[in-house]
């Protein structure tokens, strides 16, 4: 009983020592700051914010915020006092003046999981420096001769046992291609070697904790997916020291070797850009392909124009494997790709604080705020997109992708793998269409945690097309 009294004293006490900063917090705040709510006392507002909810919708707390106090409004948000902004102009001004105005600001428990050298987290000039590693790799697989053959005799390679089965979890399968190319891409290994496995293991691990309640208990998801980070990092530099090992003799090409070459790196940095290029790799597109799959299967009329592109592209073929004058004539393709990351929404919204005091039409952002510029809310605003819940690829003819959308950031912190993306995304598709046919077996969204999944991943029903149906086609 004792207890129990000693506990409700302790939290009203908290609770009154919050009120009390927030009136005086209140008292300091300027006018124009934009109107909002701060929530409960030390969570503020940030249960209702990261409640799961279909990645093509805004979310109810979205919802209801945006409608009583506008598309910029403050909150309590991840333990910081917060600005978040679903207004397409001032999210542009967040992204295009980092590291001058505001500055990369995720929480201190995903540091703890990504690791202290993480691209996701890192500012400054240590960012500069891990983000050309990045690009590096950008450019080294675009500019391997062998670079389009390589993707699509992985899908190839990746859709043979689908002839003999009649329904797949469609999200492992992506997975498996993905990891399958960055594993081959960076480290020149195949799935079948066994530290493939262990990566892959770990990395299931990892996914699961980095969407959980950062806890570090004993048993928790985000205790094992610390453990798992470790073992992943331990792994890599395993691989790294073995290459070093073997020396300049035994170099495969891939982008360990270029990552090597590099003498002003240390052991931490080339084993935290690895991990985030094999993140980066495996999961987004992954999650990409899966968000294209679903939303065609919303819409037939898209499904049909995407066959026809494909179609006409193998019928104009004499060599039998595609390359890089086929991938630019995949036209529809890039516009199913840039309507499936508007409506599924891969990355919901992005964490920055502000450097200094800002003020950006008519309203004030307090130095040291946390600001939150949702990708979503922009992505799916109805006075930037017509229909805006309407999966509709054609909306996209003639246009940038990148036009009223901020599918994967922007500014100097744009995601470098975007284009590896969409080309991997390009050519598993052209295979699906042309050689599949399939129907969603049960309902299953995708869902935001933030980070976006499929509850079920994504079951279809699939067949493969008989050899006079693929003739016909063609």
């Amino acid at each position: 009983m004792v207890g129990i009294l000693l506990l409700l004293a302790v939290l009203l006490g908290l609770a009154l020592a919050f009120m009390a900063s927030s009136f005086l917090f209140a008292k300091k705040q300027p006018k124009n700051i934009p109107p909002g709510s701060m929530g409960w006392p030390l969570l503020g507002e940030t249960l209702g914010y990261l409640k799961p909810h279909q990645s093509n919708s805004i979310g109810t707390f979205l919802q209801d915020h945006c409608s009583r106090y506008g598309k910029v409004f403050k909150s309590h948000l991840f333990c910081c006092p917060t600005i978040v902004s679903c207004d397409y102009e001032l999210n542009m001004f967040i992204l295009q003046n980092e590291e001058k105005l505001f500055q990369c600001s995720y929480p201190k428990a995903i540091h703890g999981i990504l690791g202290q050298l993480s691209l996701l987290v890192v500012v400054g000039d240590v960012h500069k420096k891990l983000r050309s590693f990045a690009v590096s790799f950008a450019s080294t697989c675009k500019g391997r001769p062998d670079y389009f053959h390589n993707i699509e005799k992985l899908a190839i390679l990746t859709m043979e046992p689908w002839k003999t089965r009649k329904e797949i979890i469609f999200c492992h399968e992506a997975k498996k291609f993905t990891f399958n190319l960055i594993l081959k891409q960076i480290l020149s290994m195949d799935l079948d070697d066994p530290l493939a496995s262990k990566i892959l293991e770990d990395f299931t691990f990892f996914m699961e904790g980095l969407i959980s309640l950062p806890l570090n208990l004993p048993g928790s998801r985000y205790a094992k997916a610390l453990k798992a980070r470790e073992r992943i990092s331990t792994t890599v530099r395993s691989i790294i020291e073995e290459r070093e090992k073997r020396g300049a003799d035994h170099k495969k090409g891939d982008f360990l070797d270029v990552l090597l070459s590099n003498e002003g790196l240390s052991y931490e940095g080339k084993s935290s850009i690895l991990v985030d290029l094999l993140l980066g790799g495996y999961e987004t597109t992954s999650i990409l392909m899966s968000m294209v799959v679903y939303f065609l299967g919303t819409s037939p009329h898209a499904l049909d124009k995407l066959k026809e592109e494909h179609q006409a592209i193998r019928a104009s073929k004499k060599e039998k494997l595609l390359n890089g004058d086929d991938y630019k004539k995949m036209e529809f393709t890039q516009n199913v790709i840039s309507e499936a990351l508007r409506c599924g929404n891969v990355v919901k919204f992005l964490h920055r604080k502000a450097l200094q005091d800002v003020n950006f039409k008519g309203y004030f952002i307090p130095s040291g705020w946390k600001v939150l510029p949702v990708l979503t809310a922009v992505n799916l605003d109805p006075s930037l997109h017509s229909n805006a819940s309407e999966f509709n690829p054609w909306r996209w003819n003639g246009q940038s992708m990148t036009k009223n959308m901020i599918p994967f950031g922007g500014g100097p912190r744009l995601c470098p793998g975007l284009e590896l993306a969409k080309v991997e995304t390009s050519f598993f598709l052209h295979h699906l269409v042309l050689k599949y046919r399939w129907s969603a077996k049960e309902i299953d969204h995708p869902l935001a945690h933030p980070y976006v999944e499929f509850k079920s991943g994504l079951p279809l029903e699939i067949e493969p097309l008989k050899m006079n149906e693929r003739r016909q086609a063609l």
